[in-house]
């Protein structure tokens, strides 16, 4: 599915689905997106999401961990399984476990609550803007690189390590990709930020840094490297 954004003259309004068991955020969020110019469709438990979602075709998820029937957990491995969409996820906990538990079945960022209104608002339109991007450089699909034993077939998007395939997320993949562009370079935060999520500020490197660790704990922690206060590099050996 093309989306084309929020608010878009003459053109299709961007899907949004809501999924909140707690009535009165979930329909805060909702007025404020619709007001933002998007179409917006709720669930209030897990079953509904996905059923749901298979009959809405949403452009992004705005999900809530902790929901009735199964968690926004469970709900996010079926829809992904279903096909593949960018999940906004919304903790009431911010403990880092659950976080990159979220983030492995396929969630592409967070925010805690209690959030400011305008967060998710700003949280959605990235993501949207990052599928965008993304269909864009997937017609001319990047070649395959090796950085020390770390090989990635961009037109295949996958991943091995030491001749083993490693199953990442879509964003995992990008994120290790603008890595990998400049091996053993460091790349600073907004740098990241801006080429994988398309946001122009810093706001959202509590997500880099979640990401980060998820991506490690699969290609191995030392690969990638921190420096502090700046960014971080991919290792060349």
């Amino acid at each position: 599915m093309t989306t084309t954004g929020a608010g878009t003259v003459g053109g299709p309004k961007a899907t949004v689905l809501v999924v909140e068991d707690e009535p009165t955020i979930n329909q805060a969020v909702t007025d404020r997106l619709r007001a933002e110019g998007y179409a917006v469709h709720q669930a209030f438990d897990g079953p509904a999401a996905v059923e749901a979602f298979g009959e809405h075709g949403p452009d992004v998820v705005v999900l809530d961990v902790m929901l009735p029937g199964f968690d926004g957990l469970e709900v996010c491995r079926r829809i992904q399984a279903i096909r593949p969409v960018p999940v906004l996820m919304l903790t009431a906990r911010d403990d880092e476990t659950d976080i990159l538990v979220g983030l492995g079945v396929g969630a592409d960022d967070y925010v805690t609550k209690p959030f400011r209104m305008r967060e998710v608002v700003a949280r959605t339109h990235a993501l949207l803007r990052r599928v965008e991007r993304a269909a864009e450089l997937a017609s001319v699909p990047a070649p395959t690189t090796a950085v020390g034993p770390v090989e990635i077939d961009g037109p295949a998007r996958r991943v091995t390590v030491d001749g083993g395939e490693v199953h990442l997320t879509p964003l995992e993949f990008d994120l290790l990709a603008a890595l990998a562009a400049t091996p053993g370079a460091v790349r600073s935060r907004e740098q990241l930020m801006s080429e994988v999520w398309g946001w122009s500020d810093a706001s959202g490197t509590r997500t880099l840094d979640s990401h980060v660790k998820s991506l490690r704990a699969k290609i191995g922690a030392s690969r990638v490297r921190t420096v502090h206060g700046v960014g971080y590099a991919l290792e060349t050996t």
